[in-house]
């Protein structure tokens, strides 16, 4: 009883990332069991990837239609969870640095959905896989809408890998692009259109959300402007002070300053600042 109060406790007080893992993995320890226990009676069907797989006919999808969603939560085998909940792991931490656990399961979820979307329509609009039967499982077109996401964004954000060095996002995620392509025509063809379907949804979002001007970093540069109350007016005069002049002006440039920082820390990281921008930066928050 430990160890299942143990595991509430750490679902409920993790992050959408470490919840998304648990459930994944929930999901393919009980399917696993119910596997198990079906094949000691000789049974050759799983009910559960039977009915919340997703299929390439349009005549089992119209009458499973949950199906281009709850597919995103299976998994195939053991190495299929394992690498799926490692790149989930890393790349919606990252995710999270800029955009909001909500955003992260809409990416998600309407990754998944997209990514079914292109699976049904190149199941039965290409020729090579006529006449298969083919069902899609697993969470990496959710997951591929999240890392093209957050390359877009922040397109040269730096890696350290170990055995490249230092990598930009945009260049890793054309790697990523790159082999879902030239597997288009393997065995897992069905597959590859699903990851390259919840890659486009993520690109497109976020591209629109820039074309639209729609600033995530808009609510930080708001924490270094104050507000104050406007001065009573004692005395009028015609003539405008100079020194409101010069104060309006100092404060513009230090304006520009921030929003130069800001987009700097959101391209490269804050590491890349140099100290006298951190001390600039710190400056202004107080």
């Amino acid at each position: 009883m430990n160890v299942i109060e143990d595991i509430k406790a750490k679902f409920k007080n993790g992050t959408i990332v470490e919840q998304l893992i648990y459930i994944n993995l929930g999901v393919f320890l009980f399917a696993l069991l119910f596997s198990i226990s079906l094949s000691l009676f000789k049974s050759q069907s799983n009910f559960i990837y039977d009915w919340f797989s997703l299929s390439q006919s349009f005549d089992v999808f119209t009458s499973r239609p949950w199906t281009i969603i709850t597919y995103g939560f299976l998994h195939a085998d053991f190495l299929h969870i394992l690498f799926n909940s490692i790149v989930l792991f890393y790349f919606g931490r990252m995710f999270l640095d800029y955009f909001s656990p909500k955003q992260l399961l809409s990416f998600y979820i309407l990754g998944t959905f997209f990514g079914g979307v292109l699976f049904l329509l190149s199941q039965n609009y290409f020729p090579l896989f006529q006449g298969e039967r083919s069902t899609l499982v697993g969470a990496s077109a959710g997951i591929s809408a999240i890392v093209i996401g957050i390359a877009t964004h922040i397109p040269n954000y730096q890696l350290k890998l170990r055995f490249l060095g230092f990598v930009k996002l945009w260049q890793l995620a054309a790697i990523f692009i790159l082999l879902d392509v030239i597997s288009l025509a393997g065995n897992n063809a069905g597959g590859h259109f699903a990851h390259l379907g919840g890659a486009l949804f993520g690109f497109l979002y976020v591209s629109q959300a820039s074309t639209k001007k729609i600033n995530v970093f808009g609510w930080i540069t708001n924490q270094f402007k104050t507000k104050r109350k406007p001065l009573r007016t004692v005395h009028k005069s015609k003539r405008k002070p100079k020194k409101k002049t010069v104060s309006a002006t100092a404060k513009t440039l230090d304006q520009k300053q921030i929003d130069f920082i800001l987009d700097k820390i959101s391209k490269s990281g804050y590491d890349t600042l140099t100290k006298e921008e951190k001390q600039f930066l710190f400056k202004q928050g107080k």
